[in-house]
């Protein structure tokens, strides 16, 4: 797979992504800045996803349910093999890795 077919394979992902909601506050995980990292690694039958993502406090209970929906809707993207997401808290989530399209509906100026 070379490198303009990986973008566009990242691109879908975003896309699937921006799917997702954070049921406590009604914008898609993407543009909440809760994806610290979507890497991609072509294998010869698919590629494989790794995703570093955040919640917006730690001890959030609805952790493991947004994990399970990353992992299953990212999996059924064409393409892909596997899917790993890592929940990570560092560096801590804050609402400055919001888009400025989160940050305009949530009215944060």
């Amino acid at each position: 797979m070379d490198k303009q077919e990986l973008d566009a394979l990242k691109e879908k992902i975003i896309g699937v992504l921006n799917t997702i909601y954070d049921p406590e506050i009604p914008v898609p995980i993407y543009e909440l800045g809760l994806i610290y990292r979507l890497d991609l690694q072509p294998q010869d039958d698919g590629v494989n996803v790794e995703i570093d993502f955040t919640l917006t406090a730690v001890g959030c209970p609805v952790g493991p349910m947004i994990m399970d929906e990353i992992r299953s809707k990212v999996k059924e993207v064409e393409g892909v093999k596997d899917v790993k997401v890592n929940l990570v808290f560092n560096p801590p989530w804050t609402p400055d890795r919001m888009s400025e399209k989160a940050k305009a509906y949530l009215g944060i100026a």
